[in-house]
């Protein structure tokens, strides 16, 4: 089951899928290729677990509900749509978009939240929690990562980051760099699959999908989300 809510903003309204029944919310944050059928199939997997799921429509501003197939034909529209994305005002309406979320009657309940992302999503979840108050965060390869290490102070929820260790667009050195950062901080872990590329989790897109660090990684991820937001 699925219905769409409205996000509404000082310059404009956009669209929140939300899916599930009662429990923690968990704000699902898209990869470039949009709210398609791999952020379905996330949903659909936490929602099995317990939680009700928001995704926003993150390029709404670009062009609202847009998405596309995952494959190699449309990486460079997903990179244009990235290349026009803006990043301050795109935080602020992910951050409005958790404020429904936390509203809704299904989370209200429950009263806690957290937010995970992939990719794009990853680095703009990071971002959120930054900005917001979350009960936990779980960042996939967001390649903006290692480049704003300074905003690890201002996150005090629960964390988990994931990268690949054989990311054709992360290099290893910057993974080594958000290792080093959240090496002391008890609230913070982080988990490399070593022969994972980018995007691997990802059962959508066959040109990225490895199944076996995607199972690793999200064991990992389920027995976090459970400590972090139990059902």
């Amino acid at each position: 089951m699925t219905r769409t809510e409205k996000v509404v903003v000082a310059d404009g309204e956009f669209d929140l899928r939300v899916w599930g029944t009662r429990g923690p919310g968990i704000l699902l944050l898209q990869e470039i290729f949009g709210v398609g059928d791999y952020m379905e199939a996330v949903a659909e997997d936490l929602v099995a677990l317990g939680f009700v799921v928001a995704a926003p429509d993150m390029f709404w501003r670009i062009e609202p509900n847009w998405s596309t197939a995952h494959n190699e034909e449309a990486l460079p529209k997903g990179m244009s749509m990235v290349s026009q994305f803006d990043w301050e005002k795109g935080v602020e309406d992910a951050v409005a978009a958790l404020g429904v979320l936390k509203g809704l009657p299904e989370v209200g309940k429950v009263g806690k939240v957290g937010v995970l992302g992939f990719c794009f999503g990853g680095t703009l979840a990071y971002l959120v929690a930054a900005e917001a108050q979350v009960d936990s965060l779980v960042s996939y390869y967001g390649s903006g990562v290692p480049d704003m290490l300074d905003k690890l102070d201002a996150i005090q929820a629960p964390t988990q980051f994931h990268f690949g260790g054989d990311d054709a667009y992360i290099a290893r050195e910057d993974v080594a760099k958000v290792e080093r950062a959240v090496e002391q901080r008890d609230h913070m872990e982080i988990h490399v699959q070593e022969d994972g590329g980018h995007a691997f989790h990802n059962r959508k897109a066959p040109m990225f999908y490895q199944p076996e660090p995607a199972a690793r990684a999200w064991r990992l991820t389920e027995e976090f989300l459970r400590r972090t937001l139990p059902v």
